[in-house]
Order: structure tokens, then C-alpha cells, then sequence
């Protein structure tokens, strides 16, 4: 697997991820930024990122796409505090009468966009907001491999997360 088109997706959230939100008994870690990287505008909670994370998204076998609603913000705030290149960014659909069902019927809002961009690759989806009903759903609709990993939003992404991700982009197709 070593054509780039060929590589497994994953698309990333950063809010939960890779901005934790902590619990009140065990609140969110803290790091050090660059103020320089931070920006007269920048997001404060952008102190929560640990830049841990890059190293080990760098080193996991696929192409990395931000599936967030930071959208191009990703590739300016985040992506350099991880030490990461620009990456790919999904460009959400304009909300729909879809949108509306879909969500009466449970399952998220950014499902069908990343089954579509996935457009038969196998992927991954990292996020905090997925349920059942959209592994049901990617399952029923997507003809590839996928794994949707939720990610607990008050820890972030950790250890269990990494092996985890590792594990399923190693696997043969």
C-alpha cells in the first residue's frame, strides 16, 4: 500500500480529539505554545493540543484529512503546533432537508459527507460525537473497510486510541 490513492483516510475532528475538555475531577493538561503560533487571534483552547499528537498521527500508515468544523483553520492554528504539514480539509455540505431527517433519525451530521469523500477508500474517522447509528450506517453504505473510533472528549486522544487506529491501518485490505 504504498500509492498515496490507495492509503486509508483518516479523517480527523480536533474538538474532543485533540482538544480535550477534561471532567471536573481530572481537568484538562495544559501545554506551553509558542505565542508566536498562537496568534492575536487564536483560540485559547488551543493550549489544550498536545504536541505529542503529531509524531504519532505522522507515523500512522494513511493520508490525513481534518474532518472538523476548524475546516481551513486546521491547517493555520493546529497543524503547526503538532508539527504537521497543511493537510486535506472536507468541505461540508451546505445543510438540507437530508441533514434534518438524518438527524431525527440519530446519525451525525458529517456521516454521509465523509462516506462520499471516502468515495470507496477504506478510512477512518476519528472522533467524540459518533454513535451506532453511524457505524451502522457507514456500514450499510460504504463499500470499503471503515472504522469509526470514538475518541472520549474529556482525555483526548490516547494511548489505547493510537494502538488501536495503528492496529486497523496495518491490517491487509
Amino acid at each position: 500500500m504504498t500509492d498515496p490513492a490507495q492509503r486509508p483516510l483518516l479523517f480527523l475532528d480536533v474538538d474532543g480529539p485533540l482538544i480535550p475538555f477534561g471532567a471536573p475531577a481530572h481537568p484538562h493538561p495544559t501545554h506551553p505554545v509558542d505565542p508566536a503560533l498562537l496568534g492575536a487571534a487564536a483560540n485559547p483552547l488551543l493550549t489544550r493540543i498536545d504536541p505529542g499528537h503529531g509524531p504519532r498521527l505522522a507515523a500512522l500508515p494513511c493520508e490525513i484529512v481534518w474532518a472538523t468544523t476548524w475546516m481551513g483553520d486546521a491547517n493555520e492554528y493546529v497543524a503547526p503546533l503538532l508539527g504537521l504539514p497543511r493537510l486535506a480539509v472536507v468541505d461540508w455540505p451546505e445543510p438540507s432537508d437530508v441533514d434534518a431527517r438524518d438527524e431525527r433519525d440519530g446519525l451525525h451530521w458529517k456521516t454521509r459527507a465523509l462516506v462520499d469523500r471516502a468515495a470507496g477508500r477504506p478510512f477512518v474517522w476519528v472522533d467524540d460525537e459518533l454513535t451506532g447509528t453511524d457505524r451502522s450506517w457507514a456500514a450499510a453504505h460504504h463499500p470499503g473497510r471503515a472504522l469509526l473510533h470514538r475518541v472520549d472528549p474529556r482525555r483526548g486522544l490516547a494511548d489505547g486510541d493510537y494502538a488501536a487506529l495503528d492496529a486497523w491501518l496495518r491490517q491487509p485490505s
